[in-house]
């Protein structure tokens, strides 16, 4: 187990007890030695982890203490790693910068024992599958999904109708080989699907819906158990 690990495993394990843990029962779970576990103590101490304690009395971790978000064990990193990579091959280009950038912000952010799961991952995401085209800006329908915002859209369906819609965008699946556009459309006045790349353009309506998006998003979800159902 790496050391950093340790340390966050140390963590882990204090914050579940509320009574002292003594380096003995500590280093017994983490199958190290006690003066292994003794410098540990000192190194979180040395971080301003605010701990209690010594040595043969046991250790205590501060109530409402939250551990910096970047205290990330290997699989965690890695599941990132992993995660990254497919929504850069995978989203729309805008997203796909994003996902870019945060693994470099990461690189630069974590110990420097952990950058080699980054930098020399062990895991790739591999597609076969062709890159969904669009023709509209990705961001902009994710703003519009976090802000409640009504979107006009022109769509052409499967067998080549073309119509003009206002919906309410609830959420974006991302299917294997297509996106979808989860939504309330105002114009059949039911829930809808849109592949995303059969919009030929998009454009925010005026006014935000009036329901909350959580609401909309279980009444959908209703509705798909019972047609599954059926």
């Amino acid at each position: 187990m790496r050391r950093t690990e340790r340390l966050f495993q140390i963590i882990q394990i204090l914050r579940a007890n509320k009574s002292p843990v003594t380096g003995k029962s500590l280093a017994n779970e983490l199958e190290i030695s006690l003066r292994t576990l003794y410098r540990d103590m000192a190194e979180l101490i040395a971080q301003r982890v605010p701990l209690t304690g010594e040595a043969g009395t046991g250790y205590v971790l501060d109530d409402g203490y939250d551990m910096p978000p970047l205290m990330l064990t290997a699989d965690e990193l890695e599941a990132a790693v992993l995660g990254s990579a497919w929504v850069a091959t995978r989203a729309d280009p805008s997203l796909a910068l994003a996902a870019r950038d945060l693994m470099t912000k990461l690189t630069s952010a974590i110990p420097d024992e952990l950058r080699p799961i980054i930098l020399d991952a062990g895991i790739k995401a591999v597609s076969t599958r062709p890159k969904i085209q669009e023709r509209f800006e990705g961001a902009l329908l994710r703003q519009a999904i976090r802000e409640r915002l009504k979107l006009r859209l022109v769509y052409q369906d499967q067998r080549g109708t073309v119509t003009d819609r206002i919906i309410w965008p609830l959420f974006i699946a991302y299917l294997d080989d297509s996106r979808m556009i989860v939504a309330w459309c105002e114009t059949r006045q039911d829930y809808r699907h849109f592949r995303t790349d059969r919009v030929s353009s998009m454009a925010v309506s005026e006014g935000k819906y009036p329901k909350r998006r959580s609401i909309l998003v279980r009444d959908w979800e209703v509705l798909i158990e019972k047609r599954l159902g059926n």
